[in-house]
């Protein structure tokens, strides 16, 4: 199990200082693949909220696809039930700002955990949706995967194919794509209200690794309007990094 505690003195990475008030979540992102495409800042923008701006860099918008594996998840001392903190996860998200803070706005985020589904939607106001999904690590290092979004009115959406990192293990320079992309220390979400709220989270700088993927369908993003382009898409593979989060609070 991680020390939590202690990664809470791993701060310099941090851009703005740590919440004063207790964190009181926990979780572990296992075998996750970032794979981001370049995407019209025009249409991210018109899905936004009011009061979130879009982030971009160098004046170009990216959306990103994230499978990967929910680990180590619930509340302070109750992140062990069986059956409850542990579950494959895949986000469809992009990166805005707000009062100068950089975080990352979710589409959809889909589970395959009925409890995380409705814990998240309740207490974070996350747009979480149940899905159908399976994630196994082969011998040769290859991590099948693989999506369905079954959470009516809710579009459909699939993820199929294989990722695996690549290379040696580094950590991301301030001022490239990659830091801008991937070190980002809050969310913000949509409350039933329409006020948008921000939620912190902290982790270590991320563990990245070059990665390859065969993606043979990703449709997951395709029901707000944000059919993925054809092009390559830019990837990263991350084998685990642990993190500690915070209730939202109004920004």
């Amino acid at each position: 199990m991680p020390n939590w505690s202690a990664l809470l003195e791993h701060r310099e990475h941090r851009p703005w200082p740590l919440p004063e008030r207790p964190w009181i979540m926990t979780m572990s992102w296992r075998e996750l693949l970032f794979a981001h495409w370049r995407v019209d800042p025009e249409r991210l923008s018109a899905s936004l909220p009011a009061g979130l701006s879009l982030d971009t860099y160098q004046g170009e918008a990216w959306l990103g696809v994230v499978p990967f594996r929910m680990a180590n998840v619930g509340p302070r001392g109750l992140n062990w039930l069986p059956g409850a903190s542990a579950f494959p996860e895949l986000n469809v998200r992009t990166y805005v700002v707000k009062d100068g803070k950089p975080g990352v706005w979710f589409f959809s985020l889909d589970a395959a955990n009925a409890l995380a589904v409705h814990s998240a939607r309740t207490g974070f106001f996350l747009p979480y949706f149940r899905a159908q999904m399976r994630c196994e690590r082969r011998e040769d290092g290859w991590i099948d995967y693989r999506s369905e979004r079954r959470h009516p009115p809710a579009p459909a959406g699939v993820f199929e194919g294989r990722y695996r990192g690549v290379g040696e293990v580094y950590r991301s320079s301030p001022g490239t794509l990659e830091h801008w992309l991937t070190e980002r220390y809050c969310l913000y979400a949509s409350d039933r209200k329409g006020q948008v709220r921000r939620g912190e989270i902290h982790h270590m700088q991320w563990p990245l690794q070059r990665a390859e993927a065969e993606i043979s369908a990703c449709s997951v993003s395709d029901g707000w309007g944000l059919a993925l382009p054809d092009e390559a898409p830019l990837l990263h593979y991350v084998h685990d990094i642990d993190v500690v989060c915070w209730l939202p609070e109004r920004a």
